[in-house]
């Protein structure tokens, strides 16, 4: 059945479409209200195909409607779902001259509607089927080279027509266009940006309204269904329904709760279902414990688990129980946010014969949610027998390390959603569990290095820095420090995205350390200071100082490389024949992974001043790569006017730009010139001091 809204929209249609029938000179009353209020009403809802499909032959079709009120219509033809393909084809087919045509004011409106909802076409090839149409359409002769230029001469620089003159000079190179190139513009941009977003409000809340109608059923407030076509499939074997038998007038059965405000206003006159145990697949039953909390109810669920799992354990349980029981088991901590001991127990047992693969996912999952405890019994009873019930291979390895990203995260939300901490909480877990990782971490990347494994190793420091630099747990927490290896593996890999990632991690990391030394002096040992310090040095001498693979500054590790190897290298570099030496190699400018953001950041400033935008006309572009002398060079010869410290300022702002946040985060936390005065104006190409501490 239609809402009432639906119903309102339908009514406002069919008083315009009347409307179109009488000459605005015959009606009683003003269309124009009636057109407002429609499309105030189509952009709030958006429009169903039905609905769509009138609209589109009222307009394509000769009517009384005027210009303004037809263009309206058009404004506003938002489709809430898929639109198909004969409504396109009544829109091309309109198109062109003719006495039973639209007006061609109309049809350049239905062309521009047409590109914006290109992408909710049902069937998209239906307009590449209508090419033979719409190219007989076209007039040839103003698409020609000359016509253009002279167009774009008259208009001064017309975005749309300096676009189509660039795919011109794009497809043939000599065709000589002169100055009507210097204009911006992009080759086809959107109509209309805002309209287009508006769309996809509209299609995503109609799509969520359909779901929901369509899993009703399933809501957090109702008894769940399993059913064949609904939530998510048959009830899992071994898991009773909710039902309940003992209720009399005053009572009220779970099954009769349908809502949020009924639950909370018969809470305490909820008659318990008969077999607790349906708790592992139902929301609202799980939602009812949570709230009663009744000792009596928490025992028999814990005894019916017991048994069940004493099934599994034994081996009593078939393969497709045993996945069943495995995926509930999983949705119901997740629901709870913990694990009952009783499962714990039971996963101790399960992985004395488990072979390591059958519902991996579900117990993975499962041990996400463990409780936060000390490390050394989860070590000992859960962790170690887990990772020798693994296959060894790098892809278990490295869902093995989001478990832990995952059980990390997971004692993070706990822990922040505690009104007061208690004293007794085993906060060392957490360091425990970062040293028990940092020998995955860096076996894994050592055994298989790649793009995709740097990335997940990346995904639990990153969680680690999230949790230890937390303002309400930073007090409470201690960071372990991962290998020096790994740090350097990670920063020489050939992905700038997990480089930046890295520098980050490494910024947040000194943010934790600085307030939890400035909280006490001895909250990390020394070796763990000069171990950290190493890695803000020798990274900071590689992308700053022009200094890498240096270990004779303080603290710093020269990246762990043999002075044999670098002398190597340095040979080769000389053997190129460049002014440049190996330590330069890896700075901004010269760095495989950042000189092509560093030319580019070049390449943007002087566009800027070929503009006009910074009021500096230039003679020459940079040749690249940057050097502090190239720069003096290039301002001699009346290039772009750049500082090298602004230089290496505005190269940090450009990766910031395009989204590798970590490299400017990491600088700014290590040089105090970026700290207090937000530039680099001070900084020498060799003098630059990391603040390290």
């Amino acid at each position: 059945m239609a809402s009432a809204d639906e119903a309102e929209l339908r009514d406002l249609i069919n008083d315009v479409v009347q409307a179109a029938k009488i000459p605005a000179k015959k009606r009683f009353i003003s269309i124009k209200p009636t057109i407002e209020n429609f499309t105030s009403r189509a952009y709030d809802q958006g429009l169903l195909p039905d609905a769509l499909s009138e609209l589109i032959s009222l307009i394509t079709k000769p009517s009384h409607l005027d210009q303004a009120s037809l263009n309206s219509l058009i404004n506003n033809l938002y489709p809430s779902s898929r639109i198909s393909s004969d409504v396109i084809l009544r829109v091309v087919g309109c198109l062109g001259r003719g006495e039973l045509k639209p007006a061609l004011p109309i049809q350049a409106g239905l062309l521009r509607w047409l590109v914006m909802v290109y992408h909710t076409i049902e069937t998209p090839a239906i307009l590449s089927q209508s090419y033979a149409i719409l190219f007989n359409l076209l007039d040839t002769a103003a698409i020609r080279i000359q016509a253009i230029l002279g167009l774009s001469r008259q208009t001064g620089h017309d975005p749309a027509l300096t676009g189509l003159l660039r795919i011109f000079k794009d497809y043939y190179p000599e065709i000589i266009v002169g100055d009507v190139m210097k204009g911006k513009a992009s080759a086809f941009k959107h109509p209309d940006t805002q309209w287009r977003d508006r769309l996809s409000e509209i299609q995503r809340d109609y799509a969520q309204r359909s779901t929901a109608a369509i899993s009703q059923p399933q809501s957090g407030f109702t008894v769940s269904r399993h059913t064949a076509s609904g939530g998510r499939g048959p009830r899992p074997s071994g898991v009773p329904a909710v039902h309940t038998s003992y209720a009399d007038e005053t009572s009220v059965t779970l099954e009769e709760i349908d809502s949020a405000d009924r639950l909370a206003q018969t809470l305490e006159k909820i008659e318990v279902p008969n077999q607790l145990a349906a708790v592992l697949a139902d929301p609202l039953l799980q939602k009812l414990v949570a709230l009663r909390k009744d000792d009596v109810m928490s025992r028999r669920i814990v005894h019916w688990l017991d048994a069940l799992l004493d099934d599994v354990v034994s081996g009593n349980a078939d393969a497709k129980t045993f996945e069943d029981t495995m995926e509930v088991l999983q949705d119901y901590v997740s629901r709870v946010t913990e694990t009952p001991p009783v499962v714990l127990n039971f996963l101790a047992k399960l992985f004395e014969r488990w072979d390591g693969v059958e519902a991996q996912g579900h117990i993975l999952g499962i041990l996400q949610y463990t409780t936060l405890s000390r490390f050394d019994e989860l070590k000992r009873l859960l962790f170690q027998p887990l990772e020798k019930c693994l296959p060894r291979t790098p892809s278990n390895q490295i869902l093995l390390l989001d478990t832990y990203r995952g059980l990390l995260h997971n004692w993070t939300s706990i822990l922040l959603s505690l009104d007061s901490i208690p004293s007794d909480t085993p906060f060392d877990a957490v360091r425990q569990l970062q040293i028990h990782a940092n020998a995955l971490t860096l076996s894994l990347i050592q055994a298989c290095p790649s793009t995709a494994t740097n990335g997940a190793v990346l995904d639990f420091y990153e969680q680690v820095a999230a949790t230890t630099s937390h303002p309400a747990l930073q007090p409470h927490l201690r960071i372990a420090i991962p290998s020096p290896a790994l740090v350097y593996l990670v920063f020489f890999s050939p992905s700038l995205g997990n480089v930046s990632r890295l520098t980050g991690v490494l910024a947040r990391y000194k943010t934790a350390f600085d307030a939890a030394m400035a909280r006490s002096k001895t909250a990390y040992t020394s070796a763990d200071l000069r171990t950290f310090n190493s890695f803000l040095m020798d990274l900071c001498n590689c992308l700053w100082r022009g200094r890498a693979f240096n270990a004779t500054d303080t603290n710093a590790l020269g990246c762990l490389a043999r002075r044999a190897a670098t002398s190597r290298y340095q040979r080769y570099a000389e053997d190129l024949g460049s002014d440049l030496t190996l330590p330069l190699l890896f700075g901004l400018s010269h760095s495989p992974l950042l000189s092509l953001q560093s030319i580019s950041c070049v390449r943007a400033l002087e566009d800027e001043a070929f503009r006009g935008d910074g009021g500096v006309m230039i003679a020459t572009r940079h040749a690249g790569p940057v050097t502090q002398a190239s720069l003096q060079r290039l301002a001699a010869a009346r290039g772009l006017p750049l500082k090298w410290a602004e230089y290496r300022l505005q190269v940090l702002r450009h990766l910031e730009r395009e989204g590798f946040v970590g490299v400017m985060d990491f600088m700014k936390n290590i040089l105090k010139v970026l700290q207090s005065t937000g530039n680099a104006s001070s900084q020498g190409s060799q003098g630059s001091r990391a603040s390290l501490g």
